[in-house]
């Protein structure tokens, strides 16, 4: 399992201006790990498609996506 690019590409986009100087954001970090995390789960919402035996796992796929965005403060 490769994920090492992505986590390297995040840290790369969690860097902010501050006083002139480029630091690293941990909150942005995180951020973008959580955002990741959700779209996850809303790109398994388009894979089951929309066929009527699918209704719930779609429905569960949605909830987890809520839960997850309302624990971690993400706004659409």
């Amino acid at each position: 399992m490769k994920k090492i690019p992505m986590l390297e590409r995040f840290a790369a986009q969690s860097l902010v201006e501050s006083d002139g100087e480029l630091i690293f954001s941990k909150e942005k970090f995180a951020e973008l790990i959580v955002q990741k995390c959700a779209d996850i789960g809303d790109n398994y919402q388009d894979i089951l498609g929309n066929e009527p035996e699918c209704f719930n796992c779609r429905k569960v796929a949605y909830g987890i996506v809520d839960k997850i965005k309302q624990h971690f403060g993400v706004e659409e």
